[in-house]
């Protein structure tokens, strides 16, 4: 995983001493594995209060977890979103979804002037919702997760755009009176297949929780449970989102079409993306 890009702040080589403690902790973070040492050198001098946090940071990312949970945030679509230990850390690829929502959002005249409907399922740091709703400006933010530990770091990032975050499985929390009026539906849900969870990289097989990685046999039994109920939830011409795998992605649009949406596919070569969206028939 690629390191968080620094905000900017005073270089922290202006001084002989400054560049010894990077040039030390670079060294450590090679030593341990870390492809791109100097940035996260960087990020980790910048972000800690005082010498003795900087080593205890160091530390722990030379133990093996992750650097954002490390520094409590990641970047993601140019927001800094607090990420708590055992939460999954949101990737970069996951960008695309949250380009695709926008733009669906941008071409749906029925919502010209008005504030479109997100939800956020399977949320996790509420990153995604977060997101989204920064780019749009205005927007009815709901999301919610199984994990109480995501719910509660969700908070934090949701609260700040004005949304609201619940605990429970899919859309059992979520309030009745949005049936029928949810313009996007994000579903970053888990898609690794269960015999393939232990292949993970150590950062996200022991320090994210299993819930938001395991999606059963195929990778696909959280996508079903999602696309069979989003009918019930989505306003006419409502999306769904959802991020898959490339070779998943045909099986991904025979469960979105079978559940009564009219499915398409966008990929993005660039950050190795696969995006399956599926519209709600506006009659």
């Amino acid at each position: 995983m690629s390191a968080p890009s620094p905000s900017p702040s005073p270089s922290p080589s202006s001084s002989p001493s400054s560049s010894a403690t990077e040039s030390v902790i670079v060294t450590r973070l090679r030593a341990a594995g870390c492809v791109f040492a100097e940035d996260e050198a960087r990020l980790l001098i910048s972000t800690a209060a005082t010498p003795e946090d900087l080593a205890a940071m160091v530390d722990r990312r030379v133990g093996g977890l992750p650097l954002e949970h490390v520094l409590g945030w990641a970047e993601f679509c140019g927001q800094r979103i607090a990420v708590d230990p055992g939460v999954f850390v949101p990737r970069r690829r996951t960008e695309f979804l949250v380009r695709q929502a926008a733009a669906a959002v941008a071409t749906a005249t029925a919502l010209a002037g008005s504030r479109a409907v997100v939800v956020d399922l399977c949320c996790g740091s509420g990153a995604l919702g977060a997101a989204l709703a920064g780019i749009l400006g205005r927007a009815e933010l709901y999301a919610a997760d199984i994990d109480p530990a995501a719910v509660r770091c969700a908070r934090r990032n949701v609260a700040a755009v004005g949304g609201r975050v619940y605990e429970g499985d899919l859309y059992g929390p979520l309030p009745a009176t949005l049936r029928g009026r949810v313009d996007i539906l994000l579903a970053n849900v888990p898609y690794v297949p269960t015999e393939e969870v232990g292949l993970l990289p150590q950062e996200a097989r022991i320090h994210e929780a299993r819930v938001a990685l395991d999606g059963g046999a195929d990778g696909l039994d959280v996508l079903r449970r999602v696309s069979a109920q989003a009918p019930r939830w989505l306003a006419p011409g409502g999306c769904l989102l959802v991020e898959t795998s490339e070779h998943q992605a045909a099986r991904a649009v025979e469960t979105v079409a079978g559940s009564g949406l009219i499915p398409r596919v966008a990929r993005s070569e660039e950050l190795c993306a696969t995006v399956v969206v599926g519209t709600m028939p506006a009659h």
